[in-house]
């Protein structure tokens, strides 16, 4: 492990609430800064219930001028569709698309804003989960297009999580909790020993960080005022976001509250 001892985040305790299949590479980049990630998933995936709507958007993919992929899950999510059915997305394969644009801001409106008149007349494919935000779908067709929303996943509370070591082994002694997704910080009361009122205590002596800005928005309604947000999904800027934080409370006079 490459430690970084001169990190604010050397020695610090971070709960990463993200699916385990996903935290792989951030829980890297936490080590490399000394800090010591706990893995606590609060949200797993599964299938549609009805495969229906998502394979006739595969079988019809030729008619589509864009596809809209707004995580890695529905990207894996097809590709495994694609592959189990036997169907081959047309005219090539979901692993040989040229990416036409990359959202520079991690946020469906933005990502609407973006591309802007390019979208207009346009139909667009729209495969995610059946919990995302309506507010993409609903801005794609402010700006002229056809969409076609299919859910690729299902995102639904975790199964198998001990609640009676939850306080004991994450929540005893932690120094910042990561949240990124709405559904995770919903399922937050549902499998932790704590109540929401306690989630909102909780940030007079822990780091509550949101992983862009939907996610901050589920945490200051639910009565987090004091939250720490990483503008971008990657590693790199969850790390750099917590770092800044650690870095920004050593530095504060005694009893100062950071916002």
């Amino acid at each position: 492990m490459r430690e970084n001892p001169a990190s604010s985040l050397a020695g610090k305790r971070i709960v990463i609430t993200r699916a385990m299949t996903d935290t792989e590479e951030l829980a890297r980049e936490l080590a490399d800064r000394g800090a010591i990630p706990l893995v606590f998933p609060l949200v797993s995936f599964a299938e549609p219930e009805d495969f229906g709507p998502l394979d006739r958007a595969i079988d019809e993919f030729a008619q589509f001028d864009w596809l809209i992929l707004t995580s890695v899950r529905a990207v894996r999510a097809i590709a495994v569709r694609t592959s189990e059915s036997g169907r081959l997305l047309r005219p090539a394969r979901l692993a040989g698309f040229p990416v036409a644009h990359v959202a520079e801001t991690h946020n469906g409106v933005a990502l609407a804003e973006e591309l802007g008149s390019r979208l207009k007349g346009t139909k667009v494919l729209l495969p995610r989960s059946d919990k995302a935000n309506p507010d993409l779908p609903a801005a794609l067709r402010r700006h002229g297009a056809e969409v076609t929303e299919v859910i690729a996943y299902r995102t639904v509370k975790p199964t198998g999580v001990d609640r009676s070591t939850l306080g004991e082994t994450a929540f005893g002694e932690v120094h910042a909790i990561l949240f990124f997704s709405p559904s995770a910080v919903k399922h937050f009361a549902v499998v932790s020993v704590t109540s929401w009122r306690s989630l909102m205590s909780l940030q007079n002596e822990v780091a509550i960080a949101a992983v862009g800005p939907v996610t901050a928005k589920a945490l200051r309604d639910a009565g987090v005022e004091r939250v720490v947000v990483a503008a971008d999904t990657t590693a790199v800027a969850v790390v750099e976001a917590l770092e800044k934080h650690f870095a920004a409370a050593k530095a504060a006079p005694a009893g100062a509250k950071q916002a």
